[in-house]
C-alpha cells in the first residue's frame, strides 16, 4: 500500500486519537468516556510499526511516534491512577450514590429490618415459632455456636485462633454470595430481591429472638454488633440495587425495557461494588474481633456502637459539597 493510500485510510483515526489525547492530558483522573483508549493506542502502535517496515516518510513516522509516545504516557498514567479512583469512589462516589438512591435504600431497609424486628419479637414472645423458620438441628447448632461457655464464638467455635484467616475467607465467600443472590435476583422483576430481603430478615430475627429468649443474649449481641454495622448495611444496599433492576423492568418509562435495565444496572453495579468493599471489612471484623472472648462484652458493645455511628456518618455526611467524578 502506498503512503498516500495509507494516510487517507487512517488519517481520521489518527485525528480522533489526537483529540482523545488532548482530553486525557487536560484531565487529572481517568474519564470513563474514553474506554476505547487502549484499543486506539494499540492501533497507533501497529500503524507506526507498519510505517517503519514499509519505509514511509520520516514526517509520517515522526508524527505516529509522537502520538504513540503521548499515548504511552497517558496509558500508564491512568493505569497508575486506579488507587486514586478507588479512593475517590469511597470518599465521594459511593456515599453520594447511596444518598441519591435513598428511595430504594429506604424500601430495602424497611423490608429487611422490619422483618428482622418483627420475627425477633414474635419468637421472643412465642419461642415455638423459631421452628417454623428453622429446623431443630439448625436451632441446636446456633445454640452451640453462641454458648457462653464456648472458647470462641461464632462458626467453628472450637477453632484455634491461628485459623482465623480461614474463617475470614469463609465469611467473605458466604457474605458476598448472599449479597450477590439478593442483588441478581432483582432481575425477576424485583421479586427475588424482595424475597431474599424478607427471608434473611426473618432468619436473623428468629435467631436473635431465640438466643435472647434462652439467655444467650450477651454472647450473641456482643458478637454481631461489631461486624453487623457493615454486613447488615451491605445486604440492605444489595437488596436496594436489586430492587432498582426490578423497577426498571416493571416501569421502564419512555425507554424500552432493555434500555431501562441497562441504565439502572449502571448505577446498581456501582452500589454492589461498594457492597463488596463493606463485606470485606465485615469479614475482617467478624473473623478477628467479633469471635474473641478475651475482650469483654461491654467493650464489644462500645466498639460496635462506634462502628454503627461511623457507618451512619459515612453515608449521611461524607462526600457532601463535592462532585464525584463522572
Amino acid at each position: 500500500m502506498k503512503q498516500t493510500q495509507f494516510e487517507q485510510r487512517y488519517q481520521a483515526h489518527w485525528h480522533a486519537f489526537a483529540l482523545q489525547l488532548e482530553s486525557l492530558e487536560k484531565s487529572q483522573a481517568c474519564d470513563p468516556a474514553h474506554r476505547s483508549f487502549a484499543s486506539a493506542y494499540r492501533q497507533i502502535c501497529q500503524h507506526l510499526a507498519l510505517a517503519q517496515a514499509r519505509g514511509y516518510s520520516s514526517h509520517l513516522i515522526d508524527h505516529l511516534q509522537r502520538l504513540a509516545l503521548r499515548g504511552h504516557r497517558q496509558f500508564y498514567r491512568h493505569r497508575s491512577s486506579l488507587p486514586g479512583q478507588l479512593a475517590g469512589f469511597l470518599l465521594q462516589g459511593f456515599p453520594r450514590l447511596v444518598r441519591q438512591q435513598w428511595r430504594s435504600v429506604l424500601l430495602a431497609s424497611l423490608l429487611f429490618y422490619g422483618s428482622l424486628l418483627l420475627m425477633g419479637g414474635l419468637v421472643y414472645s412465642h419461642p415455638e415459632l423459631v421452628y417454623s423458620i428453622m429446623e431443630p438441628s439448625q436451632v441446636s447448632d446456633m445454640e452451640q455456636m453462641y454458648d457462653p461457655a464456648a472458647r470462641r464464638i461464632g462458626k467453628l467455635a472450637e477453632r484455634d485462633s491461628n485459623d482465623d484467616w480461614m474463617m475470614f475467607g469463609h465469611y467473605i465467600m458466604n457474605n458476598i454470595g448472599i449479597a450477590f443472590q439478593t442483588f441478581a435476583s432483582g432481575l425477576l422483576f424485583g421479586l427475588g430481591s424482595l424475597f431474599f430481603l424478607l427471608f434473611n430478615g426473618l432468619m436473623i430475627g428468629a435467631v436473635a429472638g431465640h438466643l435472647t429468649r434462652i439467655g444467650y443474649h450477651d454472647t450473641f449481641w456482643s458478637f454481631v454488633i461489631g461486624h453487623g454495622a457493615f454486613e447488615l448495611t451491605a445486604i440492605t444496599l444489595a437488596g436496594a440495587a436489586g430492587l432498582q433492576l426490578g423497577w426498571a423492568l416493571i416501569a421502564p418509562g419512555r425507554h424500552a425495557r432493555s434500555e431501562a435495565l441497562r441504565l439502572a444496572a449502571a448505577q446498581a453495579v456501582k452500589l454492589v461494588a461498594g457492597v463488596i468493599i463493606m463485606l470485606l471489612i465485615a469479614a475482617f471484623v467478624e473473623a478477628y474481633w467479633s469471635s474473641m472472648t478475651l475482650a469483654s462484652s461491654s467493650l464489644k458493645y462500645w466498639v460496635g456502637a462506634a462502628l454503627w455511628l461511623l457507618v451512619a456518618i459515612y453515608f449521611l455526611a461524607v462526600g457532601r459539597g463535592t462532585h464525584a467524578p463522572d
